[in-house]
């Protein structure tokens, strides 16, 4: 299988079958001004957010308006979450770009909204490892069967998902999460498009790959970081996770060859770039 999805003529979609794993899935829906956009979640639970742009979110009759950002370097985005076996209408009367990230789950929860000041912003690192992180869906933040998922701003020039980790056994200190990186990467002047770099190795991978705005890399197993973003262009993930084992958690376990640069983070600033899109 190909561990980079380009993006093609049409956004981005992934589902577990295209991706030959069991849970996680991510469509990218684009809908113009005045049009609207319908989500079937079958057996999977979705959390839906904005790109750029904002919605007004209907889950089974249960209505919700998503006030969503400009934006993905703009702060967060609030979120809808939609349990398995409901119908989702997304209706955008300015237009805009959704993320909808989804799981494959056995449990039927109720609808539910978190809003964008209730979503914990992290800035992780420092120096030239430091990024923001967005923790809008995960455990202790949104109640969900499965899914867990978080989006991560990294300046130009810095590295992110560094020092690189996994998550793909069930043993102490550690869960196996089927994984999606979806990346947006922010223009240079004039409008040159950006582009970064995305490693990922170990257990039959071996990938370093450019990205662009629309790709996405899949990860099933193995260690993944760094993520680069060249200099002069910031760079975004949305990262979409979820498992079958017995715990809904993000548990990880370092590359013991690098384990060391987190023991340096304290000797260091956090780049004075961050936060992005918010107080300062």
């Amino acid at each position: 299988m190909s561990h980079v999805v380009r993006r093609g003529d049409e956004p981005l979609q992934i589902t577990p079958e295209s991706a030959g794993w069991q849970r996680s899935g991510l469509r990218i829906l684009e809908l113009a001004p005045g049009t609207s956009g319908r989500v079937v979640c079958g057996g999977a639970e979705v959390v839906l957010l904005s790109l750029s742009g904002s919605a007004m979110v209907d889950v089974d009759g249960a209505a919700f308006a998503l006030q969503g950002r400009s934006g993905v370097f703009e702060g967060p985005s609030d979120v809808v979450y939609a349990p398995r076996d409901s119908t989702v209408t997304v209706s955008s009367p300015q237009g805009g770009r959704f993320a909808v990230c989804s799981a494959v789950c056995a449990t039927r929860l109720e609808p539910a909204y978190v809003a964008a000041a209730d979503v914990p912003v992290e800035l992780r690192g420092s120096g030239a490892a430091s990024r923001q992180v967005h923790n809008f869906a995960v455990p202790g933040v949104l109640e969900a069967d499965r899914i867990i998922a978080c989006e991560v701003i990294t300046p130009g020039g810095n590295w992110s998902s560094w020092p690189p980790h996994k998550h793909d056994e069930e043993r102490e200190g550690e869960t196996r999460l089927e994984e999606i990186y979806y990346y947006e990467i922010a223009d240079g002047p004039g409008g040159t498009p950006g582009l970064g770099y995305q490693r990922v190795y170990g257990s039959g991978i071996d990938v370093l790959a450019e990205v662009r705005s629309g790709d996405a890399v899949l990860i099933p197993h193995g260690w993944h970081g760094p993520s680069i973003a060249a200099p002069g262009y910031d760079l975004y993930y949305l990262n979409v996770m979820a498992g079958s084992g017995p715990e809904r958690a993000w548990l990880i376990c370092d590359d013991p060859a690098h384990a060391w640069v987190r023991d340096t983070w304290p000797a260091s600033a956090v780049d004075p770039r961050l936060p992005m899109g918010g107080p300062r």
